[in-house]
Formats: C-alpha cells, sequence, structure tokens
C-alpha cells in the first residue's frame, strides 16, 4: 500500500468512530473473498440486508469466511422484524448463537412496535449480543418530527444499545433522507443538539449523502448500508482522495 502522503489518520480497529458498516445483499463466496482481500481492512460491519440471510444457500460458509477476517457479521434488522412478527423471537435468538454471532440489529422500519416493547426486546438482546438499534421508518411517506427522533435514540441507548442507525434505507430514500435522496438536513441539526454523533451510524449509500456527512462531521464520521462496490470509494472520500472532499479543510472535524 501507498504511504507517502500525510493523510488523516484512522483509527484502528476494532474502533468505536470512523466506521464503515457495509450491506452485503446476497454476494457469493468468490466475491465475498475478493471483497475480503481487496479492502476487508476498511471494513468494519457486513450486514445481511433484511432477510436475504435467510434465503442464502451458502449462509454458515460465508459467515465464518467473514468472522476469520475479524468482521462483526450480523443480520439486517428487517429478520428480526420478521421474527417477531411470527412469533419466532426465541428461535431468531437461538439462530444467531448457532452461527456464534456477537451483534444483533433490533429495528421498526416495517413493523409497529411500541416504544416499551422495542425497549424490552434491546435490554432482552443485550444480555448475550452487542445490540445496534435502528430508528426510522422504511416508509418514505412517514415524516417524524425530530424530537421523536431524539426521543426514540435516547431511550434506545439507555435501554442498552451500543449504537443507533439512522434510517436511510439500501437507496438512500427514506428516514434521514427524502425521496430524492437529499438529507433531511434540518433532521440531523436537531438531532445532534441532543445526541453525539459518535454513538450514531448515518445509513449513507449515496456519495453525494456520504460526502455531506464527511463534511458535515469529518472523516471519523460513522456511516452505513455503504455497498460492497463502494468500501474504497467511500474510505477515498475520507481521506481525501476524491475530488469531492480533496480541498475540505480537516481541521475543522467535529468528530
Amino acid at each position: 500500500m501507498l504511504n507517502f502522503l500525510e493523510l488523516p489518520q484512522r483509527p484502528q480497529k476494532p474502533r468505536n468512530i470512523g466506521i464503515t458498516h457495509v450491506i452485503d445483499r446476497g454476494i457469493g463466496i468468490r466475491k465475498a473473498q475478493d471483497l475480503l482481500e481487496t479492502c476487508g481492512h476498511l471494513i468494519d460491519f457486513l450486514k445481511l440486508g433484511w432477510g436475504t440471510g435467510y434465503v442464502t444457500k451458502n449462509l454458515a460458509e460465508k459467515i465464518k469466511l467473514y468472522q476469520e477476517f475479524g468482521l462483526e457479521v450480523y443480520f439486517g434488522g428487517t429478520l428480526f422484524e420478521v421474527s417477531v412478527l411470527h412469533n419466532k423471537f426465541d428461535e431468531f435468538r437461538k439462530m444467531l448463537q448457532s452461527y456464534d454471532i456477537t451483534h444483533v440489529e433490533v429495528s421498526t422500519g416495517t413493523l409497529e412496535l411500541t416504544l416499551e416493547q422495542k425497549e424490552q426486546y434491546i435490554r432482552e438482546l443485550a444480555r448475550d449480543f452487542v445490540v445496534l438499534s435502528e430508528v426510522g421508518s422504511k416508509d418514505a411517506e412517514k415524516v417524524m418530527a425530530p424530537y421523536v427522533w431524539i426521543k426514540m435514540i435516547q431511550a434506545d441507548l439507555e435501554a442498552g444499545a451500543w449504537k443507533v442507525i439512522t434510517e436511510g434505507r439500501e437507496s438512500g430514500t427514506a428516514g434521514i433522507c427524502r425521496q430524492d435522496g437529499e438529507i433531511r438536513t434540518g433532521l440531523i441539526d436537531e438531532i445532534i443538539t441532543q445526541i453525539d454523533p459518535n454513538q450514531m451510524i448515518f445509513e449513507a449509500p449515496n456519495k453525494a449523502q456520504q460526502v455531506w456527512f464527511i463534511q458535515k462531521f469529518g472523516h471519523a464520521v460513522n456511516l452505513g448500508n455503504i455497498t460492497v462496490d463502494d468500501v474504497i470509494p467511500l474510505e477515498t472520500l475520507r481521506l481525501g482522495l476524491r475530488s469531492d472532499t480533496m480541498l475540505f479543510d480537516r481541521g475543522t472535524c467535529k468528530v
């Protein structure tokens, strides 16, 4: 690897900030191997998107491959929601343990749970797993007031969530994003008046969204739902190796 430039120092893994959270939408073993060989050192979390893990034929082999490389792999929050909907929560938890999964996502992107119900699931799972909760709806028509986001994020953290993921979908068109992909900048500004951005992972699958968050919070911002093809492009944005952030004054970083 090249090393003659003076670039921002990235925290070493396992890291608490500067997290790159990648979504696997069903890639095969050979592509997963290529991903790890090329840029596995840049990935912190590998999420098996929504319910893809349930229908992946080579699931055990792929999970083991990711784990042996030192990545935290877990199932998308939608599988948690479907399991609760089908009254199979206990089976879901046992399945995680059978694959030596250490992290779990608790979300309410589609399934309507009360705040109390969600917090109970977080508390219960936090006994055995590191919990990443997700706040926000996958319904692009559903817009929550900033104070509701803040209340939910605070409640999840108090219940035992390690990080809270702000919903953006894999398309970047819901939750903290408008349907056209534009970031709800006012919402983010309101949230960070009460919540430390280091406690959140912002879903930002599109380049323009990634640039906005890096310019807002700095190269060590936590970003999620990054596609497997965008891991290296994102890292170049973080380090100022791409035109979009090359002239950004990294001395003003807030993270």
